[in-house]
C-alpha cells in the first residue's frame, strides 16, 4: 500500500535513520579493515604490506569513478531496494575476501565492494534528505555519518581484536554476516520513499544561481578536506607527543581522537539553524589544531588532538548538510552522488599531497600547508556565501519534495 505523508508531520524518523547509521558503520569498517589487518592479510595472501595498504586507495578510487554512473542508473528505482541490493553486494565482496587465496582476487572483489559503497553513500545521502524536514536535516546527516565514525572508532578495532583471537578471514566473515543482517533490517524497517519530480523554486535563473553556489561551495569544501586528510594521514607522527602521554601510545591516541570526533558529530547533530556559522567554526578549529601540532608544547599536545578531533568530527556532517540544502530537492540526487566523490577525492589527494611533502621535506613540513588549506577554504566559503547567498533561507523554510511512503 502506498500513502502520502503530510509535509508538516511532526517527529523524527529514528528507526530508519539509526538503521542507516548502522549500515554506514559497517560500510566504513569494510573500507578501512585492511589497514587494521595489514600484517595478517600480508602473510595470509603472500603480499607485501604496501600492497595490502593500497587496497584502501583502490577502494577510494573506485568510489570516485563509480558513484555518479551508478547513482544515475539506480535513480529509476526507490531508494530502499537499491540500498538492499548494494548491501548484498558488499556481503558478497566481504565473504569472497574471507576465502580468497591470492591478492589479485582480493583486489577484484574489493572493487565490487567499493562500487557498492559508492552507490550506498550516494543513495543514503539523498534518501535521508528526503526522509526528514529540512530543520531536521543536520541531525539526520550527523547520525548517519556518526555511524561511519563508529566504524573507525569501534568497528575496525573490534575486527582487529577478533582477528588476533582467531584469524583475519574470520573478521571478514563476521563483517559479511553483520552486513547481511543489516540488509534484512533495511528491507523490513526502512520506508519505501517514492519521490515525485520537483521543479526548482524561482525558475531557471534561480536554478542556475543555485548551481553556481553548489559548484563553488563544493570546490572550497574539497580544499578543506584535502588539508584535513593530508594531515590526518600522518597523525601518528604529528601527534607523537600526545601519544607519549597516553596509555597504549598510538592506540590510545587514536581512541582519544575517535572519541573527540564522535563528540564533534554530536555537536553537529544539535545544529538545526546556523549551519554556515557552525561549519566555519568547525573549519577554524580544525585549522588551528592542525597548525597546533607543530607549535604546541608536549603538555598541550593532547588538547590539540582533542580540538582537532572535535573540529574535524563536526565538519563533515555540517558540510554535507550545507551541500544538500544548497542543492535543494531538484538537485538532491546529484548532490548525494557528489558527496562520496568529494570525500574520497579529498582523502586520496590529501594523502598523496602530504606524502609528497613528507618525502621531500619531512613530516614536520605538513601541518602549516594543511592548516592553510583549511583556513583558506573557511575564509573563501564565508565570502562566497555572503556574496552569492547560501543555504540560510532553506534553513528557515524549505518544503520537502512531494513524495510518498510505501509500507
Amino acid at each position: 500500500m502506498t500513502h502520502r505523508i503530510s509535509d508538516d508531520k511532526p517527529g523524527f524518523p529514528w528507526t530508519p535513520v539509526l538503521v542507516l547509521a548502522a549500515a554506514t558503520m559497517l560500510m566504513v569498517t569494510a573500507e578501512m579493515l585492511p589497514t587494521a589487518l595489514l600484517v595478517p592479510m600480508s602473510v595470509g595472501l603472500g603480499a607485501s604490506e604496501a600492497q595490502i595498504g593500497s587496497l584502501v586507495a583502490v577502494w577510494a578510487g573506485v568510489v570516485v569513478v563509480t558513484s555518479f554512473p551508478l547513482s544515475r542508473w539506480a535513480r529509476r528505482w526507490p531508494a530502499r531496494p537499491v540500498i538492499v541490493v548494494a548491501l548484498a553486494s558488499l556481503v558478497v565482496s566481504s565473504g569472497l575476501t574471507a576465502v580468497a587465496s591470492d591478492f589479485v582476487f582480493v583486489v577484484a572483489v574489493r572493487m565490487l565492494g567499493a562500487a557498492a559503497v559508492g552507490l550506498l553513500w550516494a543513495t543514503v545521502n539523498a534518501y535521508v534528505a528526503d526522509l526528514v524536514d529540512d530543520r531536521m536535516l543536520g541531525r539526520a546527516i550527523s547520525l548517519v555519518l556518526g555511524g561511519g565514525t563508529l566504524g573507525m572508532v569501534i568497528g575496525t578495532p573490534l575486527a582487529r581484536v577478533l582477528a588476533d583471537a582467531t584469524d583475519w578471514r574470520v573478521a571478514f566473515l563476521v563483517l559479511a554476516a553483520a552486513l547481511a543482517v543489516i540488509a534484512i533490517i533495511v528491507a523490513v524497517s526502512v520506508p519505501l520513499v517514492v519521490r515525485q519530480p520537483s521543479a526548482a523554486a524561482g525558475g531557471e535563473r534561480s536554478a542556475r544561481a543555485a548551481g553556481r553556489r553548489l559548484g563553488i561551495v563544493t570546490a572550497l569544501i574539497a580544499v578543506a578536506l584535502i588539508g584535513h586528510y593530508g594531515a590526518y594521514t600522518f597523525i601518528t607522527r604529528l601527534a607523537e607527543p600526545a601519544a607519549s602521554l597516553l596509555p597504549g601510545g598510538v592506540g590510545g591516541l587514536l581512541i582519544v581522537f575517535g572519541i573527540a570526533s564522535a563528540v564533534g558529530v554530536g555537536i553537529a547533530a544539535r545544529v538545526e539553524t546556523g549551519t554556515i556559522r557552525a561549519l566555519l567554526i568547525a573549519l577554524l578549529t580544525t585549522a588551528a589544531a592542525v597548525a597546533g601540532t607543530a607549535l604546541a608544547e608536549p603538555s598541550g599536545s593532547l588538547l590539540v588532538v582533542v580540538l582537532w578531533g572535535v573540529g574535524s568530527g563536526a565538519f563533515p556532517p555540517l558540510a554535507q548538510t550545507l551541500i544538500l540544502r544548497i542543492a535543494g530537492p531538484e538537485r538532491r540526487d546529484f548532490a548525494g552522488a557528489l558527496i562520496p566523490v568529494l570525500f574520497n577525492g579529498g582523502i586520496a589527494v590529501g594523502a598523496s599531497s602530504a606524502a609528497v611533502l613528507a618525502g621531500g621535506w619531512g613530516v614536520e613540513s605538513i601541518p602549516f600547508p594543511a592548516a592553510a588549506a583549511v583556513l583558506v577554504s573557511a575564509a573563501a566559503l564565508a565570502v562566497t556565501l555572503v556574496v552569492l547567498g547560501g543555504g540560510a533561507s532553506r534553513e528557515r523554510r524549505s518544503p520537502r519534495p512531494d513524495r510518498s511512503f510505501a509500507e
